[in-house]
């Protein structure tokens, strides 16, 4: 009776095994996402592909970078596949692309892409026009896609709690935001930096804006300041600042490339009828939260915010393959990065 019953559960393993095998392939539970990248100039590009080749959701497919002196510098990285672009873009296998080219090719690519059936990741900024960039999202919409900028602080941990705290109301209304990200570049990144008008409210402003309009929504006024400050014989607005009007409410976004020691000087600054959300400096996060009454986790009162470990991009790619094989939703819709893109081109004076 023994020997029959191990002969049945034997049987029945065989049996459930084959079944799952003859699934078709759609079927079956995806545990990896295939992805490649197309370009590799950004400055962000080299910690994104590092990171993606190591990430236990994803198999790294390979990268098409046309300029030998690019890829010259992922000789660091362990080997991967060097491939066409049309190559990249013709693999059913390939589902999601990361765009980090330069940027001014970032939006003719990215269309490349999601023509091509596959959800995209987009280096900041996203495209130079907001006409390309409706044809972005538009595409993405109609073909049911994923589409994720890539504003490296919507992960944060400090920025997301304080995003949180005035999306939830825990802060009141919300009547001031001030925000600051400096950097200091020398001549020879400038010219990089001023093949658009916008200099450093395009390049740098775009993280701010991201930040203010996913809080505030659209402003009603947007008064803008793009200065050539600097002792350089060029032309680059390297010292920016812009306010958003609200009905209730305005934001003041100042970035500039003049500024020695920047990094430990970025700033977020939400304030609202309740209390405050300050994050200083952004990295390595920094949270402090001061309440007139206790609401969401926070108690009555100042306090410093405890926060988990945090790597940049490493958000950004965990939620790519959780919408990818999860089915979870983006953070950020596409009607809000709408937004956003409009909004940026504003404050750089790049709308006809």
């Amino acid at each position: 009776m023994v020997l029959g019953i191990i002969i049945r559960l034997t049987m029945n393993r065989r049996t459930f095994s084959a079944s799952l095998l003859s699934l078709p392939l759609a079927a079956q539970p995806q545990t990896r996402l295939k992805a490649a990248f197309l370009g590799l100039q950004h400055s962000h590009a080299f910690d994104k592909l590092r990171l993606v080749q190591a990430h236990p959701r994803y198999t790294l497919a390979g990268a098409w970078e046309p300029d030998p002196a690019v890829r010259a510098n992922y000789k660091k990285l362990p080997p991967f596949p060097w491939l066409s672009k049309d190559a990249i873009l013709n693999d059913p296998s390939i589902s999601a692309i990361f765009i980090q080219s330069e940027v001014k090719t970032h939006g003719p690519l990215a269309l490349d892409a999601l023509r091509a059936g596959k959800h995209v990741h987009i280096e900041k900024p996203p495209s130079e026009t907001l006409a390309e960039f409706q044809q972005i999202v538009q595409i993405a919409r109609s073909k049911n896609l994923r589409l994720q900028t890539g504003y490296m602080w919507r992960f944060n941990p400090a920025v997301a709690r304080a995003v949180e705290a005035a999306q939830k109301g825990w802060l009141g209304d919300i009547y001031h935001i001030h925000a600051r990200m400096n950097t200091l570049i020398d001549a020879r990144s400038r010219p990089e930096w001023n093949l658009f008008s916008g200099g450093q409210m395009f390049e740098q402003g775009a993280h701010l804006t991201d930040i203010i309009v996913r809080i505030l929504g659209k402003p009603a006024k947007i008064t803008s300041f793009l200065r050539h400050d600097g002792a350089f014989n060029d032309t680059l607005k390297d010292n920016t600042a812009a306010v958003f009007e609200y009905p209730r409410a305005f934001a003041l976004l100042v970035s500039s490339v003049l500024q020695p020691g920047a990094g430990r000087h970025r700033t977020l600054e939400i304030l609202g009828s309740k209390g405050s959300a300050i994050v200083r400096p952004i990295e390595p996060p920094s949270l402090e939260i001061d309440l007139t009454e206790s609401a969401g986790p926070y108690q009555q009162g100042h306090q410093k915010v405890a926060l988990p470990p945090y790597q940049r991009y490493t958000g950004d790619i965990d939620e790519l393959a959780a919408a990818l094989l999860d089915g979870k939703p983006m953070l950020v819709s596409l009607d809000q990065e709408l937004a956003i893109q409009e909004t940026l081109l504003r404050a750089s004076l790049m709308l006809p």
